[in-house]
């Protein structure tokens, strides 16, 4: 992501401006990704929209995720809330 896009991000989020924007949520992380940002060209806001091969994408998030489940199976004391809220490779079969 260019630098300038960087900025705008973080500056609409300090100023309060994504309070105001819809949000979606990622199928495999889980994490609300803004649908628009002031000084942001919205094809850059899905990471996805940004790869050549968007199913290379797809993989690659769902092999992320897989390593982030397999890890975080050393964390079996972990409240249920917290577990909930890892990524899950589950929740990927449904993309646009």
């Amino acid at each position: 992501m260019d630098l300038p896009h960087t900025r705008a991000m973080l500056s609409a989020a300090l100023s309060g401006r994504l309070d105001r924007v819809e949000f979606v949520q990622h199928p495999v992380f889980g994490v609300a990704m803004p649908k628009s940002c002031p000084g942001v060209p919205p094809e850059v806001l899905d990471p996805r929209g940004m790869w050549k091969d968007p199913s290379a994408y797809d993989q690659g998030a769902l092999e992320l995720a897989a390593r982030f489940e397999r890890n975080f199976e050393k964390f079996q004391e972990a409240p249920p809330a917290v577990r909930a809220a890892g990524p899950r490779t589950a929740q990927a079969g449904t993309r646009r």
